[in-house]
């Protein structure tokens, strides 16, 4: 049976708030520190009202893997109209706090299945985004996609932002520094800075 119990509504502040807290409390001390009355002290609030908001804690990390998965695909757009897209998507995937927060949801992902669903879902959908454009502007770049298939290059970026995230925050970052200038390299081939010039290669060589 459905239950009747009133549930706040989504545009209130208070929950915004909930949700801002449960957040913190993911990226400092991990998410099986969030729990309702942990979420609660963070915003200032009595844990009662966790449970008129969200009821369940799986309801409430479900609405911030959804708010962050929204904001995500903002950010994502205006990457991808910028005057420089490729660049834009890799810097939008090296935040740290992007990163640190994905791994909370990879690890909440491993013992709740809704969790994993979702994060699924909205994963294909950036995934399929991602590589759509990127066909497009391969296109206008002149980027032979048979040889560079765009869905591999997502994979690639991904894949490397994800993993030095990881490595930073364990403490690790030998061969960060090398990698991203490759990365930058490679970008300065097919971009250019905001001033219009050509961006350089590592060690000062202009692209070919």
């Amino acid at each position: 049976m459905t239950s009747t119990r009133r549930i706040g509504t989504e545009t209130s502040a208070t929950r915004t708030a909930l949700l801002d807290a449960a957040q913190q409390v993911l990226l400092e001390e991990g998410y099986a520190a969030a729990t309702s009355r942990r979420v609660a002290a963070r915003a200032g609030l009595k844990p009662q009202l966790v449970h008129y908001y969200f009821r369940t804690m799986d309801d409430l990390f479900l609405a911030l893997v959804r708010r962050g998965a929204e904001q995500n695909l903002e950010r994502q757009a205006e990457a991808l109209a910028s005057p420089c897209p490729l660049r834009a998507l890799w810097e939008l995937s090296n935040d740290p706090a992007a990163s640190a927060l994905t791994i909370e949801f990879a690890a909440l992902a491993n013992h709740r299945k809704a969790i994993r669903a979702e994060l699924a879902s909205y994963g294909e959908q950036f995934r399929r985004l991602q590589t759509e454009a990127l066909n497009r502007i391969f296109e206008r770049y002149g980027i032979d996609s048979r040889a560079y298939p765009p869905e591999v290059m997502i994979v690639t970026m991904t894949s490397l932002s994800q993993v030095m995230g990881m490595e930073q925050l364990l403490g690790m970052t030998a061969g960060h520094d090398a990698t991203r200038q490759l990365v930058e390299g490679l970008l300065a081939r097919y971009e250019h800075d905001s001033a219009g010039s050509a961006l350089t290669l590592p060690g000062g060589s202009p692209p070919d």
